[in-house]
């Protein structure tokens, strides 16, 4: 019973609230009694109280069901990072030099924006082409040809540097050095104290060669090329004479052609000294594999001290 007269007092206030607005909208002359409206728009039925003029109205939730409810915007994507600057690679060329054993300097290249490519190096007369590593880096021992070693490093683009040291013990050794420009391949020999080809004291570029002196090579095929030869002066074991000799391997791109050469001796305390040389490769006909040169260089004499 209590939950019947809950559900008329409920209908009942709807019902007047409706009567109310009927009346406000049509004025008074039509206004019947309250309480006659309420019994008129409130009928009791069978399953509960009905509410005239309000049965074909179909109740709905407030919240939409997900089959109506619009359906979500579409996903924005997300912004973008700004790209990262990048570091700007530092192109400055670095060089250095510093007095190494044995009358040599070790020079130390840093190119970072010239990586794997050719340079040229430039010592008192003296120049080699080389090339640098993957990262522009290059190490070198260079025989030195003077006390204050100065080195001129360039490149095909025109940049360079300079790198300069104090050789010590500069006086102590006597060179000689060969240097050429193009395909051919000179070999510079020394026969020290009476040695023959392929004994001790045979000294040459190949490192099996051993000896009191030493001959470096520097340069690159097609390019400036270097070989030098060094002896100590005041070595114990070092007394007689000294024979030096240049092969030149004759191939079908040089035989018949013209080679310019340089040879730079320093040799007791007389200073630097240069010649330039020319000579006619055998013709390719010849049969000659190699040609050898003995008096491009006056022997050394070493005496013991």
């Amino acid at each position: 019973m209590f939950v019947i007269r809950n559900y008329v007092t409920t209908g009942g206030t709807v019902a007047c609230a409706l009567a109310i607005g009927y009346l406000m909208q049509n004025g008074p002359a039509s206004q019947p009694d309250v309480q006659e409206t309420r019994q008129a728009m409130i009928q009791p039925s069978g399953e509960g109280t009905v509410i005239a003029g309000l049965e074909g109205i179909v109740l709905t939730s407030a919240t939409p069901n997900a089959s109506t409810a619009p359906e979500p915007s579409a996903k924005v994507p997300p912004r973008a990072e700004p790209a990262v600057p990048q570091a700007q690679v530092n192109c400055d060329l670095g060089a250095r030099a510093m007095a190494a054993p044995n009358a040599t300097a070790r020079l130390t290249l840093k190119a970072p924006c010239n990586p794997d490519e050719t340079v040229e190096l430039h010592h008192s007369g003296m120049t080699f082409s080389a090339r640098t590593d993957k990262d522009g880096r290059l190490d070198l021992s260079i025989p030195a040809l003077s006390e204050y070693a100065i080195f001129l490093i360039s490149f095909k683009n025109q940049r360079g540097t300079v790198a300069t040291t104090h050789i010590p013990d500069f006086s102590d050794y006597d060179r000689v050095a060969l240097q050429w420009t193009g395909d051919t391949e000179l070999q510079l020999h020394a026969l020290e104290f009476g040695a023959s080809y392929g004994e001790a004291g045979h000294v040459w570029s190949n490192t099996s060669s051993s000896g009191t002196g030493q001959v470096v090579h520097f340069g690159m095929a097609g390019a400036r090329n270097v070989e030098i030869y060094s002896i100590p002066r005041n070595a114990a074991d070092a007394n007689g004479t000294v024979a030096l000799s240049v092969e030149a391997e004759v191939t079908p791109r040089n035989c018949g052609q013209d080679l310019d050469l340089q040879v730079l001796e320093l040799l007791d305390d007389q200073g630097l000294r240069s010649r330039e040389l020319s000579v006619t490769l055998p013709t390719c006909d010849s049969g000659q594999d190699f040609l050898v040169l003995n008096n491009l260089f006056q022997d050394l004499t070493i005496a013991a001290k």
